[in-house]
């Protein structure tokens, strides 16, 4: 990790949202802070296909955003070392490269300009499951605090991951933790009502399991306040809904389930579109992408 937070901005409502939460975590963590407008390729930025001006205009325009996002970010927290950039090229393949020399990479859910075409699904998919290290995504300005971080824990080296990371984030806010444990269970089981026994059983092992895990990270870090929800059911759900007293919901880029071998897993995948609040997607860093 570089103690750099890098933040993508297009001057769209929900990238600002990005840059004050980037801004916030950078004095936090007294980090700097890189602010970063992508400018994709044009056709007239080619020599057959040049038209007079545009290229001149497009790079005015990214000049023009990044002055006013280091301007909002110094407001925001004062004494934080703000640095812009503005670079040329894919959008998901220039923010990946950016992660790899980043703390954290921060990201609106939906912008415009060179972000254009990224909705909240794109987002995740394209950046959060194969950036380097964690990827926050804002969707809208912070309205209030609930002194509290929620995240999704299975046991899987990308829950350890994103543990680590949410027992720092709640450090550093000083706010309880809450971790969600949720154990889905067999497809059969609907059919299966003579199984009952053996599935509550199962269940009663896993939650033990949890819990002796999470005895760990307690004593690991035992400053920060811990609540668990350990629970029988889907963890998109149950995430969704501990992000409604959450001021961040933490998640591994993927997990134990089914869809363990995708870059992006259905638990991360299906909370960027459901969370009430910020969403960081975080994946070990030593892993081979």
């Amino acid at each position: 990790m570089s103690g750099q937070i890098v933040v993508g901005v297009d001057g769209s409502p929900a990238a600002t949202a990005a840059l004050e939460w980037a801004a916030d975590d950078a004095a936090r963590k007294s980090a700097a802070l890189k602010i970063v407008c992508v400018r994709e390729p044009w056709a007239g930025d080619f020599p057959f296909h040049a038209a007079p001006g545009l290229s001149d205009a497009l790079r005015e325009h990214c000049d023009e955003v990044l002055a006013e996002a280091a301007a909002r970010a110094g407001r925001r927290a004062p004494g934080i070392d703000v640095a812009t950039d503005q670079v040329i090229g894919a959008v998901v393949e220039r923010l990946k490269s950016e992660s790899e020399t980043a703390d954290t990479l921060v990201l609106g859910s939906r912008g415009s300009g060179g972000f254009a075409g990224l909705v909240l699904g794109s987002v995740g998919m394209g950046v959060a499951g194969h950036a380097a290290g964690p990827v926050v995504i804002v969707r809208q300005a912070v309205q209030g605090v609930h002194g509290e971080i929620a995240v999704g824990y299975d046991g899987s080296a990308h829950g350890e991951a994103a543990l680590e990371y949410a027992f720092e984030q709640a450090r550093l806010r000083d706010a309880r933790l809450h971790v969600v444990h949720a154990w889905q269970t067999p497809a059969f089981a609907s059919r299966a009502a003579t199984y009952a026994d053996l599935l509550q059983e199962t269940f009663e092992s896993e939650s033990r399991m949890a819990r002796q895990r999470l005895l760990l990270w307690r004593d690991k870090h035992p400053d920060v306040p811990v609540r668990e929800s350990i629970l029988c059911g889907h963890p998109v759900p149950a995430l969704a809904d501990a992000s409604r007293t959450a001021d961040l919901v933490v998640v591994g880029s993927r997990g134990l389930g089914a869809f363990g071998s995708a870059l992006l897993g259905s638990v991360s995948h299906g909370l960027l579109h459901r969370a009430h609040c910020p969403v960081a997607v975080v994946r070990p860093r030593k892993e081979t992408r």
